[in-house]
This record gives C-alpha cells, sequence and structure tokens, in this order.
C-alpha cells in the first residue's frame, strides 16, 4: 500500500511539472509572437513603412543545383518588391555561407542582381547562421538602425522580436505566396525556436563571428568574396 501511495504521489508530481513546462512553453510563445507581430505589416500596406536603412531577406534552403528552393525564392521576391518601390536603398542578403560547398548568401545576390538590382545596392552576410544571428549583426556589423526584415510569417514573429530586444526599429513583411511541404512541422519547431531565443536575448551572446563593421550605407560589392 504504501509502495501505491508513493507511486501515486510522484507521478502526480510528475504531471504537475509536466504542465507547468508546457504552459512555460506556450506562455513563451504567445509573448514572442506577440510582441514581435506588433511591427508586422502586410504587403498592402508597406507605403506606410518609413523608410529603412535596409531590406534584410533572412536565407534558407538553397538547392543542390544552386538555385533558391520555393521559400527562399518567395523570400527574395517580396525582398525585390520591396526595394523597387522605394521602401529601402539597399537589400542585405543574410544566410548560410559556413562552408565552401553551400552557398546562401551569394545565390541570393546573384537573383537580385538578375533582375535588375545594381551589385552595390545588394550586402551580403556571410554568417548568418541563424535568425538571432541575422539580426545581431544587421545592427553590430552592417550598422543598420532601421530594417525591413524579410520572410515568411511564421517566421517573422521571431525575427522582429529578436530585432525588438536590440533596439533596432523593425518593420516585418510576409512572403507567402504559396503553400509549403513540411508547414506543420516548421510551425511547432518554431515553438521551441522561440523559447530558445527568449532566452537568448536575454543574455545576448555574441555570434559565431563578428569582426570589421561594413557599414550598410556603402558599397554592398565590399562583402563580395
Amino acid at each position: 500500500m504504501n509502495f501505491k501511495k508513493w507511486f501515486k504521489r510522484i507521478f502526480a508530481v510528475l504531471v504537475c511539472l509536466c504542465l507547468l513546462c508546457a504552459a512555460l512553453v506556450f506562455g513563451i510563445n504567445f509573448y514572442v509572437r506577440h510582441t514581435g507581430g506588433t511591427h508586422l505589416v502586410s504587403p498592402d500596406e508597406i507605403s506606410t513603412i518609413e523608410k529603412a536603412d535596409c531590406i534584410v531577406v533572412l536565407g534558407c534552403q538553397v538547392r543542390a543545383d544552386g538555385t533558391p528552393s520555393d521559400m527562399l525564392r518567395d523570400r527574395l521576391e517580396r525582398g525585390l518588391e520591396l526595394y523597387f518601390a522605394g521602401v529601402a536603398p539597399k537589400l542585405l542578403m543574410s544566410g548560410d555561407h559556413g562552408q565552401t560547398e553551400y552557398d546562401e548568401v551569394n545565390t541570393m545576390k546573384q537573383y537580385a542582381v538578375n533582375a535588375g538590382v545594381p551589385s552595390e545596392d545588394v550586402f551580403m552576410d556571410h554568417a548568418g547562421f541563424s535568425t538571432y544571428e541575422s539580426i545581431y549583426r544587421a545592427k553590430e556589423i552592417f550598422k543598420a538602425e532601421s530594417v525591413v526584415v524579410v520572410t515568411q510569417e511564421y517566421h517573422l514573429y521571431r525575427a522582429l522580436y529578436i530585432a525588438d530586444k536590440f533596439g533596432l526599429e523593425a518593420y516585418g513583411v510576409h512572403c507567402d505566396y504559396n503553400t509549403y511541404a513540411g508547414q506543420a512541422y516548421r510551425e511547432l519547431r518554431e515553438i521551441l525556436a522561440r523559447n530558445k531565443d527568449f532566452f537568448t536575448t536575454m543574455f545576448k551572446p555574441e555570434p559565431t563571428y563578428l569582426g570589421e563593421a561594413i557599414p550598410v550605407n556603402g558599397d554592398g560589392n565590399l562583402t563580395n568574396d
């Protein structure tokens, strides 16, 4: 009987702990979404955005043949739309170029140049290995004070939350032109990512790489490799 009582008590405690953890995770998720969501601007309202220093296009998968994935192409298309609408004079392509054989940012820049953007107006952040690092480096390396962030909506909430915690004036415009396979998994993973960056922005660790400043109001060709 004693064993059964202790087992029931331990089980009850474990259930309570699980419920508390779930409440914390979903509470933080709600807070990050709410905070970041206050700076979302719909594509129909881009004329209301005051001119920013640059448009930050967040990178994602590039195919083995060097072409952008569907999600990345949509981000680039929205970034170009904003650029040609005069929302900002520069594009900052931030993504993963940590290995010679995998290069998001040169793919992104070439896409913009092929669309008619002058090369000097396109900066590349070769060390944008995460959303946190992309925003951190936009401020500290590229010296941006006001940015417009472009990515899919589910991702924008966290990016804008991080920007807010770094004191960046930031707005976000989504690029959900299409429905993407595996979105349910990405939405679930994003809940955990929002929790992670909630705590990361408390301590603000340095990104993988820093380096000398390359102000985004200069010549984007300085970032060419």
